[in-house]
């Protein structure tokens, strides 16, 4: 039986071991996490969802104090059209996020950046493109665009000096998606280097309507295949979401695929930026906990675990902090639903919105619990110990496990001394 070790993911001159780990934002696909993978040989993703908070943890910077204090007057306003991000901040945010990780990086894999396009932040344009162009500026080895059609980013980065030696990949979940990005960026004679095929049982963000069940990643990938044959066009096909085991992997290698992107076995390694106490509740999950639910601004449905602290949560609107979600017009949907609580339980000393979530607040506090469909299989992946707590992986543990298993078995972690 074949192993993913036996397949390679050929990416223009390089050949990397197969196996792409997803960009989790907030720092959730930590630099650490993705420095792993790259040093094993495969693709490690960072985000750069709230950089600039990112930045303040990690190197000390104080953009997000500063960006508070400047438009303090605003904060108890609804309306935040005044709330704009300094560029020159974002791309030093992103550029010291990004530089720092590449300055650390060994091996002979790769690190991406993952590139939300609904990162809006009430200037949709000019931010993407200061995203964009400060990635590319600090060496990143590629930029996978997600949570969007991404039909005008190509264009936005197309005068950068990296545009045609970095690798630029995007994210879709159907073939219709693709063909409208193509078509899109066609005058650019530039066409992506990779595709990420992403289907219904991935983690957080979907790129499907509640009919999500409905839908199959082998059959999506099928078409994808089939399609850029079709055009004769040879760009490498990643498979995406519900990917557990190294098996699982092999199958989409032999059917279409040329490598695999997978998450949700490493949001539970050492190397995760989620805190302890949330990877056990990851642990204990069961499939009964996981739902697909509508309280992201994004519109987008989302998966996460039911017992959440984002769902009803009504806090207030932060987004002279962050405002990361608000369209061209200063508007997001949470504010909408808050504004219209507050409206209808004036005397309440704290309210509940349950339709919509504070992505940003609770994303930035680790409260928002977005996860794969196979969650619920994680505990099967390692040892419960004698407290009741479940034993947390390393990364490079679950990237070997993928790579060199068969049979679909999963290794167990060595025992911890007692």
């Amino acid at each position: 039986m074949k192993r993913v070790d036996d397949f390679r993911l050929k990416l223009g001159k390089d050949e990397l071991v197969p196996i792409m780990i997803g960009g989790m934002g907030v720092d959730i696909s930590t630099a650490e996490l993705a420095l792993v993978a790259a040093r094993l040989g495969g693709i490690g993703h960072i985000s750069d969802a709230l950089v600039h908070d990112v930045s303040d943890r990690r190197f000390g910077t104080s953009y997000i104090k500063e960006k508070t204090k400047f438009y303090k007057y605003n904060i108890n306003n609804t309306d935040k059209t005044d709330i704009k991000f300094n560029l020159e901040d974002l791309a030093a945010a992103t550029r010291l996020h990004i530089g720092r990780t590449m300055e650390a990086k060994q091996g002979s894999g790769m690190i991406f950046v993952n590139c939300m396009e609904k990162l809006t932040m009430n200037g949709p344009r000019e931010t993407l493109k200061v995203r964009l162009e400060a990635a590319l500026d600090a060496g990143i080895d590629g930029i996978t665009l997600s949570a969007g059609l991404h039909l005008s980013s190509f264009g936005l980065m197309a005068e950068h000096p990296r545009f045609r030696e970095a690798k630029l990949g995007i994210i879709v979940s159907s073939v219709r998606a693709l063909q409208l990005f193509l078509r899109k960026n066609a005058k650019l004679n530039r066409l992506p280097d990779y595709v990420i095929v992403e289907g219904p049982l991935a983690g957080g963000h979907l790129g499907f309507g509640d009919d999500w069940a409905t839908f199959d990643l082998q059959t999506i990938v099928t078409e994808v295949s089939e399609y850029l044959k079709a055009e004769q066009l040879d760009i490498p096909i990643i498979a995406a979401g519900g990917i557990f085991t190294g098996s699982d992997a092999v199958s989409f290698l032999e059917n279409g695929a040329s490598g695999v992107q997978v998450a949700t076995r490493f949001t539970v390694t050492k190397e995760c930026g989620l805190p302890d106490s949330v990877k056990q509740e990851y642990f204990k999950a069961s499939e009964d906990d996981i739902e697909v639910n509508h309280i992201s601004p994004t519109g987008y449905p989302m998966r996460m675990l039911k017992n959440t602290p984002a769902i009803g949560d009504g806090i207030r609107p932060g987004c002279e902090s962050y405002g990361y979600l608000l369209d061209a017009n200063g508007n997001c949907a949470y504010i909408t639903s808050y504004n219209r609580e507050v409206a209808l339980h004036p005397d309440a000393k704290k309210i509940s919105v349950m339709d919509k979530t504070c992505l940003c607040t609770h994303m930035r506090n680790f409260n928002c619990w977005t996860c794969g469909q196979t969650t619920y299989r994680l505990k099967d992946t390692t040892r419960k110990l004698p407290d009741g707590t479940y034993q947390i992986l390393s990364a490079e543990h679950v990237f070997r496990d993928y790579q060199f298993s068969t049979d679909n078995k999963i290794a167990l972690p060595d025992a911890l001394p007692e």
